[in-house]
């Protein structure tokens, strides 16, 4: 047999691999950044989309500083407090609240004065959906009265009202407040000729601007003011000028739901005042108010205020009682 050689066949070539396009992040950090999901530069675009035809109804005006105010002004007092209030029915309730402690009178001097007072207060409420009805009669004679009833879904009229034996003191306000979609517009009418108006409008889900006017007829004074207000989820800004002088501004930074941060500050053009508050304002006056509950219905409440500059002091202890 001849021996034959015989040629191996050469392998066969790899098969083409198919055309890669370019990573989305570029070609350095395709091997480190995973691929972005299909979808998500859609989704953010939107989350991002705002419709400016469906915006949220903004608070009232006269409440723009509600959460500063909540924080910065408790209801301060000196003495002596308690408060019961008892309810006959769902609708129907009677408040009693009693008093002891003194009163600030106003003086020229730099020296406060005070004088010891006492009173008891009787109070009346009715409360339904679309109407309350609060009153109030102290010993000293003076009556508070409270009136709001929603006229239609969007319109609510309110009344507040005091009235006292003392000449020029007594003291009334009606106010129309209408609720829109995006806005609100409130309408006063008061005594001693005093009429006003105001209107907040919602430019952005977190933003809202407004305007007011009064008119004081016996004192012939007018003026206007502007506000606006930022609110989001941890915070809550304000900004309030006025041609009267006056620049506010209020800060409240929301730390969890039951603790907050609060500070404004206030500047008077007329009359060159200037004053920061917060825990302990420019003033040096320190304040503090707990209000502690200690069961179903009963609360504990402690205020104190110190003024070093002033030399004036107050402490009071007080409970309230109601279902």
């Amino acid at each position: 047999m001849g021996s034959a050689a015989s040629a191996a066949a050469p392998p066969p070539p790899p098969p083409a691999q198919p055309h890669m396009a370019a990573p989305p992040y570029g070609a350095g950090l395709a091997g480190i950044l995973p691929p972005k999901p299909d979808g998500e530069e859609e989704k953010k675009k939107e989350v991002e989309k705002v419709d400016y035809l469906n915006l949220p109804c903004p608070v009232p005006f006269e409440e723009i500083q509600r959460e500063a105010l909540m924080s910065l002004k408790p209801e301060l007092f000196e003495g002596l407090r308690f408060d019961f209030t008892k309810g006959l029915n769902q609708k129907f309730s009677l408040s009693h609240s009693v008093f002891m402690g003194s009163l600030e009178v106003p003086s020229q001097s730099t020296e406060t004065i005070k004088v010891p007072t006492a009173h008891y207060e009787f109070g009346a409420n009715f409360i339904d959906p679309k109407l309350i009805l609060v009153g109030r009669v102290m010993t000293d004679g003076r009556l508070n009265a409270r009136v709001k009833c929603d006229l239609t879904d969007d319109l609510t009229l309110k009344i507040n009202a005091q009235l006292t034996h003392e000449p020029h003191y007594s003291q009334g306000m009606f106010n129309f407040d209408y609720k829109g979609t995006d806005y609100r517009a409130q309408f006063q009418i008061g005594n001693n000729a005093f009429y006003g108006a105001n209107y907040i409008q919602s430019v952005t889900p977190n933003l809202s601007i407004g305007t007011e006017i009064f008119w004081l007829g016996h004192q012939r004074k007018s003026g206007i003011g502007f506000a606006s207000r930022y609110n989001s989820d941890k915070m809550v800004g304000t900004l309030q000028v006025a041609s009267t002088g006056i620049v506010a501004l209020s800060y409240v930074q929301k730390i969890s739901d039951k603790v907050s941060l609060a500070s404004d500050f206030m500047y008077n053009h007329m009359s060159r005042d200037c004053r920061l508050r917060g825990k302990i304002d420019s003033n040096g006056v320190v304040a503090a108010y707990l209000e502690e509950r200690l069961n179903m219905g009963v609360n504990f409440l402690l205020s104190a205020e110190i003024d070093h500059s002033k030399k004036n002091y107050k402490f009071g202890f007080g409970m309230t009682v109601g279902e």
